[in-house]
């Protein structure tokens, strides 16, 4: 027998229909078009503008999807995650609440929270369950409604976010040269003073005072985040390509957290790769967080060959951040 790896079977996603401008958000704020395509990359994003719609039902959408598209039942899912820093409610987890949506009764799972870093960390989450050899069939969901956290009076960060959700099969391979082939992955906490969400929690429960003050939105300094975040994809992703005594040549593609192009630029100068092996979308969709490098696979999963050498980068709030060696295996 072969070693056990972890392996993407499919991949589905579900877009809001909405989309949300830069020409729109220069009437909500002081910027425009210029501005923010010049430093971020961003020309549109989608929204889910629905009231009483949240993360599990465009997750549940994703999976219904998925379930059709790779002819399985839900009664052989044996374990549904959920990525997300926008869940439906504190509790129970937005897992459990897609799982139900979608007819899937003989599972467990949970919720992770790892920020933009949230697939990587997920991913490796579930990597360890399939090597057990006791799970064939996880469902690893990421989605964020990330407009639901998004101060549209802050001229700084409203024209960052979108919403999303992706749904991926992991399955267990034994055949060479497919699937997980590694991980390294970061944390540190000075990243609480620099990218976060005031209130919410336990630390400053919802107040009349607390939503008054604007204080359930995201918060980012942004000049730290940017630092950290070129220094921790580049720093990441040049080590895994020496852990592997990779060249550019042996990689097919970059597939990077969808951020700020500067920092994706940075990460590629770093690993010597051409534009041609970057895989960017950030323009039509913007970060959706933990959500955008699976957004990216989704995106351009018609493009991969069997056995294509990928490499995941991603630097989240925390802050979080790493690198994940894959290979395409279908």
């Amino acid at each position: 027998m072969g070693k056990i790896r972890a392996a993407i079977t499919g991949i589905e996603a579900y877009i809001p229909e909405y989309v949300l401008t830069n020409d729109e958000i220069s009437t909500m704020v002081d910027t425009n078009d210029e501005w923010i395509m010049s430093r971020v990359g961003i020309k549109e994003r989608h929204i889910l503008k629905e009231d009483g719609l949240g993360t599990s039902y465009m997750g549940a959408i994703a999976v219904n999807k998925l379930l059709e598209s790779t002819h399985t039942n839900p009664d052989e899912v044996q374990m549904l995650i959920c990525h997300t820093v926008t869940p439906d409610m504190q509790f129970p987890a937005t897992a459990n609440i897609i799982s139900d949506k979608c007819g899937i009764l003989n599972a467990w799972g949970f919720d992770t929270n790892a920020g933009c870093s949230g697939f990587l960390f997920t991913f490796e989450t579930v990597r360890r369950f399939i090597e057990s050899g006791e799970y064939k069939k996880i469902v690893l969901v990421c989605g964020e409604r990330m407009s639901g956290i998004v101060n549209y009076q802050d001229r700084t960060t409203c024209p960052l976010f979108g919403d999303g959700a992706v749904a991926m099969l992991i399955e267990p391979t034994e055949e060479e040269g497919i699937g997980f082939m590694d991980s390294i992955l970061h944390v540190d906490g000075v990243g609480r003073k620099y990218l976060y969400q005031t209130a919410g929690g336990s630390l400053y429960p919802a107040t009349e005072e607390t939503v008054k003050n604007r204080l359930h939105y995201i918060h980012q300094d942004g000049q730290p985040v940017f630092k950290y975040a070129v220094s921790g994809m580049a720093d990441v992703s040049e080590e895994m390509m020496k852990k592997h005594n990779l060249t550019s040549d042996d990689i097919a593609y970059l597939v990077p957290h969808q951020a700020n192009l500067r920092i994706i630029a940075a990460t590629a100068r770093r690993m010597g790769l051409s534009e041609d092996k970057v895989l960017i979308n950030i323009e039509k969709y913007g970060n959706t967080a933990g959500t955008s490098i699976p957004l990216v696979l989704w995106d351009f999963k018609n493009k991969f060959k069997k056995g294509d050498t990928l490499v995941f980068s991603a630097f989240g709030a925390g802050f979080t951040w790493g690198s994940i060696l894959y290979k395409w295996a279908y």
